[in-house]
């Protein structure tokens, strides 16, 4: 129904791994499947999203669904809300309803209920979001249609240099400049933090098992807050002068202690052979 939450559980959908396709004519599906299929592999979901604002193709929806998905699992979901919820809604955003056709909100969401209600009573799984919010309804999404995998915080740990800038989407960032500079160290000015000597050496400063201590726990209450409410990226920026020795075995370390702990953690050094 419009206004009962498709765009959240498409973009969910999206973030869940799926190859998400919006307002698309029920008679385009099965070219969309052979398409991905050719391209992608016959593993990679599918999510397509029919309304009503396909006109006059939504009532091939039926049959398309009944013989469009050769070779796969299709499930149908439905999303709904009462009128009064789906009213509240639309008025909030000011749009017109698709079926409204100069009448009054209510009238075209009357119409819509009558197109849809032979989709509605095929559906596997009717979602009624009228007492949910946008996070409650991603995590129903998530519960149908997530694996173990997709549905963990993705952590991205990147280190950097304050000389070139902080990185302008981190959510976190860490500045490593309290600890003593390897530059300084004519043995080890020439590695970096991924080389072992870098790293033993960062880790063994005064502060740096304590910061990491301190820091690993207040990482992990923010990432259990994110899943609570329905984020899965979290980016961690880990900074030192020039984004060489310091960051660099920060970051290596910090994505390791994470990993331990069961999240999906991948390290990106920005600013590392800048110099």
């Amino acid at each position: 129904m419009t206004g009962a939450g498709r765009s959240t559980a498409a973009k969910e959908l999206e973030d869940l791994g799926y190859y998400v396709v919006d307002n698309l004519p029920p008679s385009l599906v099965p070219e969309v499947v052979r398409l991905v299929d050719e391209s992608l592999g016959p593993l990679q979901p599918i999510a397509v999203v029919v309304d009503v604002r396909s006109g006059s193709f939504f009532h091939g929806l039926k049959s398309t669904l009944a013989h469009g998905f050769t070779g796969r699992d299709a499930s149908l979901v439905f999303l709904d809300a009462t009128d009064e919820v789906l009213v509240r809604r639309q008025e909030a955003v000011r749009r017109p309803h698709p079926l409204q056709e100069g009448g009054r909100l209510l009238d075209g969401l009357q119409r819509e209920r009558v197109v849809m209600a032979e989709v509605r009573a095929d559906a596997d799984l009717v979602i009624d979001t009228s007492n949910l919010n946008v996070h409650q309804l991603t995590d129903r999404i998530a519960e149908g249609f997530g694996s173990a995998e997709a549905t963990r915080l993705r952590v991205m740990v990147i280190s950097f240099g304050f000389k070139y800038g902080i990185p302008v989407d981190a959510d976190y960032v860490a500045d490593m400049r309290f600890l003593p500079n390897p530059h300084w160290v004519p043995d080890l000015r020439s590695h970096t933090g991924k080389d072992q000597d870098v790293a033993d050496y960062v880790l063994a400063r005064p502060g740096a098992e304590e910061f990491l201590d301190a820091y690993l726990p207040v990482l992990t209450t923010v990432a259990a807050g994110y899943l609570r409410e329905g984020k899965r990226f979290m980016r961690v920026a880990v900074g030192c002068t020039g984004g060489k020795h310091r960051s660099v075995a920060m970051t290596e370390e910090i994505a390791r202690r994470l990993a331990e702990q069961g999240y999906a953690v991948r390290t990106v050094h920005r600013d590392l052979g800048r110099e």
